[in-house]
């Protein structure tokens, strides 16, 4: 059974559009895709009749809105030829219907809906498509000029296509005042593309199936992109979807070493796969520089990482870690570690994580188990407000642990010492390990100091130690055991200067 539906799916040409369809457009019915202009309606339109016209299917391309030249023009954009699909243009059919005028332009409502139908009609027996495209609706509603005859058309549309072996998609650029819910219920399923201009940055496209009947399909708004090549779709991530079966995790969760014997011992032993580690602290503490150390050591091993940089360059990012110590150039041209430098201002929270998925998915030598995102900060950026951080943020870590990686993030806190430090967003309970990064001041100096406050997958060392990052790498020195208050930023001292890691030469 569960194949002759597979079979009964047309395909849109849009791979993540199919995803979240649950493999495409169900045969041989009527679709409503709505959108404002600039959704990317007719891309969406010539990618699924090119998609057809790749398995042997004729289509059809009736354009009440845009010549055949414009549409040509839109499939070069992309690197598309229209041959082999038909084209049917309000013009032509003008002219049919007025051959003894000598105008070739005239207003849709010069032309009777009923003729214009007719027309398309003879051109749909003629052709015998087993895909049509109608773009667009708004047109029709216009040489209608009544709404209960607009849609009747629709409906005699509808009935005509019936048991003609046919899909159609009907576009609609919503440019009436309303929405046509009446429309929406007599289409077999609605698709709905919107545009949301933000204050600075592209533009943020979204998709949404609001409804296909008699078929589950994965409902909310998903992003995608308008790219030379069609439309990409970055079906929303869900992180039950991803649970392993059961038995398929090891009974113990395996170690990850940073390849400093004190920090591993603060940690308990280590990070874990399968889990997320979040460090946190205000600017210039050393956190980067933390989930680096261990990213290196990992590489070492063997194992691949894949770092996603927000706040700076990769250049710089290199430079910096090769300057302490952890030159990642070498891993990067074995293909053992990647960097992604990510601009928040043009990437959208959807595309993001399918840039993750995509990694960390795969044969067992080309994934990576290892993701860093450095830093949240400019992941919060990308997102219309926090409060879908943390949602998009708990999915992507819950698939993440599903998949057995390790996940190392960053988060700068505002301020420097001190209660006026405060974390743009709380997602310390969503990570499994949280490492906090503080400054102190002690003998006229500003030192740094590391805890962990959190670990889930096992015991820590409670103590505070004092953190250096120099040339050499990161130092990591002996409990502060003599000072009371170091993460406050204000300590007070009760021990012997030499309890500190001693100055270099």
């Amino acid at each position: 059974m569960e194949s002759q539906l597979q079979e009964q799916m047309v395909p849109t040409g849009v791979p993540g559009l199919d995803y979240v369809l649950g493999g495409g457009f169900p045969a041989n019915h009527l679709y409503l895709v709505e959108g404002d202009p600039g959704t990317g309606k007719t891309t969406l339109a010539l990618q699924f009749l090119l998609s057809g016209l790749a398995r042997g299917e004729k289509g059809l391309y009736v354009t009440l809105s845009e010549s055949k030249a414009e549409l040509r023009t839109v499939a070069a954009s992309h690197g598309w030829s229209l041959d082999g699909i038909g084209l049917f243009e309000l013009e032509s059919l003008e002219q049919r219907l007025h051959a003894e005028q000598q105008y070739t332009v005239f207003h849709p409502s010069e032309v009777e809906l009923s003729e214009t139908t007719r027309l398309i009609c003879d051109e749909v027996e003629k052709l015998q498509p087993a895909r049509v495209v109608f773009d667009s609706l708004s047109e029709m509603r216009l040489l209608a000029r009544d709404p209960l005859r607009y849609r009747r058309q629709v409906l005699a549309l509808k009935q005509f296509f019936a048991g003609r072996k046919c899909t159609v998609i009907l576009l609609d650029d919503r440019t009436s005042v309303e929405t046509d819910l009446q429309l929406q219920s007599i289409s077999h399923g609605v698709l709905v593309l919107e545009r949301v201009d933000i204050e600075y940055g592209g533009a943020r496209r979204r998709l949404m199936v609001s409804k296909l009947r008699g078929l589950r399909f994965r409902e909310g708004r998903h992003d995608f992109n308008i790219e030379r090549g069609g439309l990409a779709v970055y079906p929303r991530l869900v992180a039950a979807e991803h649970k392993q079966p059961p038995g398929s995790a090891p009974a113990s969760l395996e170690a990850a070493k940073s390849g400093i014997s004190a920090l591993d011992k603060l940690l308990g032993g280590g990070l874990h796969y399968g889990t997320s580690t979040l460090a946190l602290g205000p600017a210039g503490a050393g956190k980067s520089t933390l989930v680096t150390q261990f990213a290196v050591a990992l590489a070492r091993a063997g194992e691949r990482v894949a770092f996603y940089v927000f706040e700076e360059t990769r250049d710089n990012f290199l430079d910096r870690a090769a300057g302490l110590g952890m030159d990642l150039r070498p891993y990067i041209e074995e293909g053992t570690v990647t960097i992604d430098q990510i601009d928040p201002a043009e990437i959208s929270p959807g595309e993001f994580a399918h840039r993750v998925r995509m990694a960390v998915e795969g044969d067992e030598r080309r994934k990576f188990r290892v993701v860093v995102i450095d830093s949240l900060n400019g992941y919060l950026n990308s997102m219309p407000s926090e409060s879908f951080l943390v949602i998009q943020m708990h999915e992507l870590l819950m698939y993440l642990n599903e998949r057995r990686v390790l996940t190392l993030m960053v988060l700068a806190q505002h301020g420097i010492l001190g209660s006026a430090m405060a974390s743009p967003v709380d997602v310390t309970y969503l990570a499994d390990t949280v490492i906090v990064l503080r400054y102190f001041e002690a003998f006229g100096e500003v030192k740094q100091a590391i805890a962990v406050v959190k670990k889930r997958t096992g015991a820590h060392e409670r103590s505070i130690r004092e953190f250096r990052v120099s040339a050499e790498g990161i130092q990591i020195g002996e409990p502060l055991k003599d000072f009371e208050g170091v993460l406050t930023g204000v300590p007070s001292f009760t021990g012997r200067r030499d309890s500190l890691i001693a100055d270099a030469e």
